[in-house]
């Protein structure tokens, strides 16, 4: 480890009293403990009973907070729930310290076997959109349908808004961004990164603009806020550089569940032109494009990503109904 870089601290010491995690009405947040780890589960009750599960993953620098404009869209088809994972939102680090994108997708892959929920409907977003993709390849039990939002897949041309999330994947960079940015303010952040993720920041409300504030604040507060943005930042740089049957495009391949792609046409982070690749290579996609949409469309555009989602789950009835037809046949 360089000199440098931040020495990860265990789990036991970083728990810092900070202001409670916002819970929208009718959301429910809960701990889990399981090896190694510690999540946070965002839930919401589904309309009825009996209702195939759901797991929502968020991307760098999120939280299960990004699926909550979504999640009530859903709940009379599926049953929602939504992951901190380690190091974000409410989950504290990971007592190894790993937040690459194969510790992440263990993470997720660790609460379903904990839960026995799978196989869920599986959403992922930018970080979120790796992850569930890896998990989806080596644990298709897992998994009935994937749902990714601007995932990010490797592009040998990154995007320009991307590029401070690779540097901060550098060693010693974290600690020289946090020093030069101390005297921004909660409020300044929040701006820029509604200017990076959203296509039009103007669809923020002014209530969402607060509370995104109010979490930033929050945020601000721990101690490894961070390092667990710069190490799951180096995180997604490796994976980019991973080659073979590890690589995520390889893994993208493999999956075999029913994939919806929604991709944004001001996405600043992940290439818009990356939406006919990710088209082609998984091999059961559907693809939703949205030339108004930044890169969290989940968030900006929720009703239009709820509709695609509803139309994956209909599809796939009617294949099945159709296959149980003609078995019987």
């Amino acid at each position: 480890m360089s000199s440098t870089e931040p020495a990860f601290a265990p789990t036991a010491t970083v728990l810092p009293k900070v202001a409670p995690v916002r819970v929208a009405e009718g959301e429910r947040l809960r701990s889990v403990r399981l090896p190694g780890i510690t999540l946070s589960v965002r839930s919401r009750p589904a309309a009825r009973e009996g209702l195939p599960p759901a797991l929502y993953v968020h991307g760098l620098g999120g939280s299960s907070l990004n699926w909550s404009a979504l999640m009530p869209l859903l709940e009379d088809v599926v049953d929602s729930e939504a992951l901190d994972l380690p190091g974000f939102g409410d989950s504290p680090p990971p007592d190894d310290g790993d937040y690459s994108v194969t510790g992440h997708a263990r993470a997720v892959i660790r609460y379903l076997d904990a839960s026995g929920r799978g196989p869920v409907h599986l959403f992922g977003n930018s970080l979120g959109g790796a992850i569930a993709t890896r998990v989806a390849a080596v644990r298709p039990d897992l998994v009935r349908t994937l749902t990714l939002v601007s995932p990010a897949l490797p592009e040998l041309r990154v995007q320009r808004g991307a590029v401070p999330t690779a540097l901060l994947a550098l060693p010693g960079v974290a600690a020289l961004f946090t020093r030069y940015t101390q005297g921004w303010t909660a409020e300044q952040r929040v701006r820029g990164v509604t200017a990076l993720c959203y296509g039009d920041p103007s669809r923020v409300s002014p209530e969402g603009f607060r509370n995104a504030v109010e979490e930033m604040e929050r945020r601000l507060r721990l101690p490894y806020f961070w390092d667990a943005m710069a190490r799951s930042a180096r995180g997604i740089v490796n994976a980019y550089t991973l080659g073979g049957q590890h690589g995520l495009w390889r893994q993208a391949e493999r999956v075999l569940a029913p994939t919806l792609l929604v991709y944004g046409g001001r996405d600043r982070l992940v290439g818009f032109r990356m939406a006919q690749r990710a088209a082609r290579s998984f091999r059961d996609s559907r693809l939703v494009t949205l030339p108004d949409a930044g890169h969290v469309a989940m968030m900006e555009y929720p009703e239009t990503v709820a509709a695609a989602f509803r139309d994956l789950l209909a599809a796939q009835a009617a294949r099945d109904t159709a296959q149980s037809t003609n078995a019987g046949s």
